[in-house]
């Protein structure tokens, strides 16, 4: 029970935190915005060193970076592909692809699930796609470029996930620290390199660094429930962050939240339910 609430304020601040990034993006080119909210973030886990504590050995470091460079070409993925669009069809692929592989991993390492787990994982799944994919969802076909690129971000996604979860147990928040630093390094390094096409317009700053905080918020909260639970059920759980997206969207934007979405916040309902059963 216990890595369940934990996987879902995960999931709640990862789709706080994509949405604050994507008002962010809005008012000026997005490696601004992640500039911003990179440093937040990593501020963040610093802070944290002397509460959790923090073991920078081999494994924390070697997971850790690798977990930062999954993140990076996450990044850099999923924007590319939303680009191309239709956001619709590929959103969906990237949040499914982003829970199925997680979920597979913790099959093959040994989890067991019970009869109720065996059924609200699937659900869960299922509402991934119903609450991710918006009105029309079918309207238009991606290239073949687009979905590949939709592949590669979700799988992106669940590597980070993945590596965090090989991160010794005993380590505190150092693999965090050390992905956050990579992450940024790469980002810093890319915003570096296309610094003439980033614009001269200012990013928000309190929305992007509001953004960062939420980000580290939602990694710290993920690895504290794969430390206490199984990554199967964890992930999948953690992949249902549209819903927060969604929600905000609804509440602050009065975004319409159409009849798929709502389909699909109710089988996450029953799907949390069952798991919480197993």
């Amino acid at each position: 029970m216990l890595a369940l609430l934990l996987a879902l304020g995960s999931s709640l601040a990862y789709g706080c935190a994509d949405f604050l990034g994507g008002l962010g993006a809005r008012k000026a080119h997005v490696l601004r915005t992640v500039m911003i909210a990179a440093p937040a973030s990593l501020a963040v886990e610093l802070l944290l060193w002397p509460v959790l504590g923090a073991s920078f050995g081999a494994g924390a470091l070697g997971w850790g970076a690798a977990s930062g460079v999954a993140s990076a070409a996450a990044f850099a993925l999923l924007y590319r592909t939303l680009a191309i669009g239709p956001m619709n069809v590929l959103s969906p692929v990237t949040a499914l692809v982003s829970a199925a592989l997680p979920v597979g991993v913790g099959l093959l390492q040994g989890e067991h699930l019970a009869v109720t787990g065996l059924v609200g994982l699937p659900l869960a799944l299922v509402a991934v796609l119903l609450v991710s994919a918006g009105h029309g969802a079918g309207s238009a076909r991606p290239s073949r470029t687009a979905l590949l690129l939709a592949f590669g971000a979700g799988t992106a996604i669940a590597l980070q996930l993945i590596f965090l979860h090989q991160a010794p147990s005993d380590s505190g928040v150092a693999p965090l620290i050390v992905g956050r630093a990579v992450s940024s390094a790469v980002t810093l390094a890319a915003a570096g390199v296309m610094h003439r096409r980033l614009g001269s317009k200012r990013p928000a700053y309190a929305m992007s660094a509001a953004a960062g905080v939420l980000d580290s918020m939602a990694n710290l909260l993920f690895l504290l429930a794969a430390r206490s639970g199984d990554l199967a059920v964890v992930a999948v759980i953690v992949a249902l962050y549209p819903a927060g997206t969604v929600l905000l969207a609804r509440a602050v934007l009065a975004e319409r939240v159409h009849r798929g979405q709502l389909v699909g916040l109710g089988t996450a309902a029953v799907a949390v339910g069952l798991l919480a059963l197993s």
